[in-house]
């Protein structure tokens, strides 16, 4: 999980980290040690970051909505219960080999995250919901939305602004989704007109997923504005949220599970039919994987290249993403649909170049020394594919 905090400076700092103690007799221009020169710069292009991102956030989507619309898997709270085991298990493997580090288990600090992990569960469970009735192109035009949605909560809770470039954005995330949403009622009903009562049948699940993508966006809005908050009062890194998320979240998803889905055999049958059930397993390990390759990802692209860069990454990213549900999955493939996602990509890379003017402007009143925090509505687009 991103910390939502700007690292530009880190990255001037990991060019020390090829350094030994005899280095600080050396002239700033010296050449490096041949050894671990090839690894840092390799570490320290931003191409390899910005594609090792926009791969996991396409796994992490194409992964889930296999295995939700695939074979009728209805087991979305043990899904989420899955994913987050392995990726408890995988972040504390790489702690253990010292490839990364984070606080460990404080009770205290746990019962203050613990609401932020209770959004958590809520904005993800909801987001499989919605992508088992909706296609995975028009499930990423409606989390546009959710911005929409965050950046009108910090002009409430914390005296943001929206510009008109931003307010231009909005409208066109909103018209992406009504096109989105016309495209999928009426290839509906030309493909089932035939029968009323499959094309009645058809747009009934596409309104569950409608309103279950609201649910969603409303929840990913108050996760992202709570965890702002509480990371300024526990100072969470990005390995301390991601880890405290996970191990916070195993237990209510074990009980959601065992409490309120179907464990009976005839079921289990259901979601685990025996001709696929290795595939799904693997599907479902890979969601889990995927999840730590985002939060990995997600803090590498920042910190090699900038979050003004991350940003615009994340709209350009959602692109790629719409068109993955059209290759592997049966999304339909019409003008509307097709001009859905190109208004919501560019809705998307208007609001990036929104932010990026609002953040290069001179700030009247304020010392040139004063460092900026920022806000809960530019730190969504790092947030907007953790689901």
């Amino acid at each position: 999980m991103a910390d939502g905090k700007k690292r530009d400076d880190y990255t001037v700092e990991m060019h020390d980290l090829g350094k030994s103690g005899k280095g600080y007799d050396q002239p700033i221009n010296s050449p490096r040690p041949v050894g671990p020169a090839p690894m840092s710069s390799a570490a320290n292009n931003p191409v390899l970051p910005v594609l090792s991102y926009c791969g996991s956030s396409i796994l992490m989507t194409v992964t889930n909505k296999y295995v939700l619309s695939g074979f009728g898997f209805n087991l979305n709270f043990f899904l989420l219960c899955v994913q987050s085991v392995i990726c408890v298990v995988a972040i504390q493997m790489c702690k253990s080999s010292g490839i990364i580090s984070y606080r460990d288990f404080n009770s205290d600090e746990a019962r203050k995250w613990f609401p932020v992990s209770l959004l958590l569960i809520g904005m993800i469970f909801t987001s499989t919901k919605a992508l088992q009735f909706l296609s995975i192109p028009v499930y990423t035009i409606f989390k546009n939305l959710t911005i929409i949605l965050i950046a009108y909560g910090e002009v409430l809770w914390f005296g943001g602004t929206v510009t008109g470039m931003a307010l231009f954005s909005f409208g066109l995330m909103v018209l992406s989704s009504v096109i989105a949403a016309w495209a999928d009622i009426q290839h509906a009903l030309q493909n089932y007109g035939h029968s009323e009562t499959e094309a009645s049948a058809k747009v009934s699940s596409l309104n569950a997923g409608y309103m279950w993508m609201l649910i969603n966006c409303l929840c990913s809005a108050a996760y992202v504005l709570g965890m702002r908050k509480r990371i300024k009062v526990t100072n969470f890194k990005d390995f301390d949220t991601m880890f405290y998320n996970n191990v916070l979240s195993i237990p209510i998803l074990l009980v959601a599970s065992l409490l309120f889905e179907n464990w009976s055999s005839a079921n289990i049958e259901i979601n685990f039919p025996p001709l696929q059930r290795n595939r799904i397993v693997l599907a479902m390990i890979f969601s889990g994987l995927s999840t730590v390759f985002i939060s990995y990802t997600s803090a590498w692209c920042v910190r090699v290249t900038s979050s003004t860069t991350y940003s615009m990454v994340g709209a350009l990213n959602k692109l790629p993403i719409a068109l993955s549900g059209l290759i592997f999955f049966d999304a339909p493939v019409t003008i509307p649909s097709v001009s859905a996602i190109g208004v919501g990509f560019v809705s998307g890379i208007v609001y990036a170049l929104a932010k990026v003017k609002q953040s290069s402007a001179p700030k009247t009143g304020v010392l040139p020394t004063t460092a900026q925090p920022m806000s809960a509505s530019s730190q969504s687009a790092r947030d907007s594919f953790k689901s």
